[in-house]
């Protein structure tokens, strides 16, 4: 795919928006299906814009878009909500100041105090990368010690654990949902033209934020019992690309290729 041209008409122009999570959401669902959706998406890009919501951190993103052929988003809200950005010309991600200032002062350099306080925590790996407003572990949640929770409590900060596998220490009221609010209000898109797609707790935020959104059919257990009752949550059958595609049509956001 190409990087995204520059003679397309601004994002808030747009009829619909795409703000979709990666892994099991956009990544998700048959080879064929992701075809039609991307093909669908870089067909139509005067019309749909692109935003990824994704735990993965911007050099990762820029590589998987150039190594797997995906549209490339026009904006990216990473690393479990703490980046907002948006995606040069050139597909470099360049980060949002105005919309990044209070996550980095909520975070307050808080990496090493949070390392230093789960150093040797039972249950809990440290990931390599060093990520500028988070601090994320690989979880053993057969041996994981609950105690985390209350100590990153206490160091004021918020904790998620997402498919059993993750443990992310976020800035206190920062997370994908909140991020992805404040990035289309400050674009000035519509809120009724956006569906936001995950499948995974660390998508909760997002999709109980009161836009439109779909649970992809091979979401977590977990995420969908948190979801229930939420009218503007389209629950669909099909897995990952084919459930976006299910809540595109369920909410009448706009016209599909004929076979879905």
């Amino acid at each position: 795919m190409n990087i995204l041209q520059s003679d397309i008409p601004p994002i808030a122009e747009r009829r619909f928006t795409l703000a979709t999570d990666l892994d099991g959401t956009f990544l998700g669902g048959s080879k064929e299906v992701r075809r039609v959706l991307y093909d669908w998406i870089e067909n139509n890009r005067a019309t749909v814009g692109l935003i990824f919501v994704t735990g993965r951190d911007p050099q990762f993103i820029m590589e998987m878009c150039r190594a797997n052929e995906l549209p490339w988003p026009e904006y990216v809200v990473g690393d479990v909500g703490t980046t907002i950005a948006g995606v040069g010309p050139d597909g470099m991600i360049k980060p949002i100041a105005p919309l990044e200032r209070a996550i980095a002062a909520q975070w307050n350099d808080a990496g090493p105090k949070v390392r230093s306080t789960l150093e040797g925590h039972p249950g809990l790996a440290l990931q390599s990368t060093r990520f500028r407003y988070r601090v994320s572990y690989d979880l053993d949640i057969d041996s994981f010690d609950g105690s985390a929770k209350s100590k990153i409590d206490a160091l004021g900060l918020d904790w998620l654990i997402s498919d059993d596998r993750y443990f992310d220490v976020l800035p206190k009221g920062i997370s994908k949902g909140p991020s992805i609010k404040r990035l289309i209000q400050h674009l000035g898109i519509s809120a009724q033209r956006v569906l936001c797609a995950g499948d995974t707790v660390n998508d909760h935020s997002m999709l109980a934020s009161g836009l439109q959104s779909v649970a992809v059919g091979n979401s977590e257990p977990a995420l969908i019992e948190l979801l229930e009752g939420i009218e503007s949550v389209h629950f669909a059958a099909a897995h990952g690309a084919g459930g976006i595609l299910e809540a595109i049509a369920a909410f009448k956001l706009h016209d599909l290729p004929k076979e879905n």
